[in-house]
């Protein structure tokens, strides 16, 4: 047995030592990049964020629905983070708040995620509310 577990590990050493520290390098080079794409806004950072109250929501629907379709709450709250530069220049036409009604016949009590898009550079911290009520018009 102990012949076995020296023979598995000595033979090719210099090999198995390549490759593990191979891996190490490999491992550590990756670690690094998420880290430096993902550094939290604090101190030395250059990004900050920005809350955009009242902004109103989209109703996107299929082009044959022409049904008055309503939500509720109307206008939304989103926090986005960019660098200084990119939000001093951010209006709030930029973001774009909507609902996707496609494919929805009709339904009591349907609440629906909101959806955001924004610029490119600007990163979705939160939306509130996370959810709208869809109000559908009574059937005639």
């Amino acid at each position: 047995m102990i012949a076995f577990l020296r023979h598995l590990l000595l033979e090719d050493l210099w090999l198995k030592l390549f490759s593990l520290a191979l891996a190490v390098l490999t491992w550590i080079a990756i670690t690094f990049a998420l880290v430096r794409d993902q550094s939290p806004v604090g101190f030395g950072s250059n990004q900050r964020m920005r809350t955009f109250q009242g902004l109103p929501v989209v109703i996107m629907s299929s082009a044959a629905d022409v049904r008055r379709v309503r939500v509720s709450p109307k206008e939304v709250e989103v926090v986005v983070q960019a660098e200084n530069r990119v939000l001093e220049q951010l209006q709030p036409r930029d973001i774009h708040v909507l609902v996707d009604l496609t494919g929805i016949e009709a339904a009591q009590g349907l609440r629906k995620r909101i959806e955001v898009s924004t610029p490119a550079g600007v990163t979705l911290v939160r939306v509130r509310p996370q959810e709208v009520q869809v109000l559908f018009p009574p059937a005639n």
